[in-house]
């Protein structure tokens, strides 16, 4: 893979990352709701108007813009094995930003997914 090819894989997971990290920090503001018929109209304009989902859904348009530019260098068989580094990059993040938790057991298949990239990457 050459040095912009995996740029381009990396821009896509970084961006995935970060749109469901916005995501998060959205539904955080708005706080927890059902969608019902009755409050479909008011939680769905609440959802639409908060900045953080907004700026999320956001990274996702470009990530998309970013991976399409990465498939067409890469191969999909190598590519998208990479996104899985975007678990890696949450659950380090996620940590960091919300106060959630990285025990024993998450860190362990942290270290899984991360071997499991090394090995891709290398075949």
């Amino acid at each position: 893979m050459t040095a912009t090819a995996f740029a381009l894989v990396l821009t896509g997971v970084l961006l995935n990352a970060a749109a469901q990290l916005l995501l998060k920090a959205g539904t955080n503001s708005i706080g927890h709701f059902d969608f019902t018929l009755a409050n479909a109209l008011p939680i769905g304009m609440q959802v639409a108007r908060e900045p953080h989902i907004l700026g999320g859904l956001s990274c996702y348009v470009v990530s998309v813009v970013v991976w399409i530019l990465a498939l067409s260098r890469v191969e999909v068989s190598i590519a998208y094995p990479m996104l899985s580094l975007g678990y890696v990059v949450n659950a380090v993040a996620a940590w960091y930003l919300f106060g959630e938790s990285l025990n024993a057991m998450r860190l362990g298949g942290i270290a899984v997914i991360i071997v499991g990239v090394v090995l891709v990457a290398r075949s």
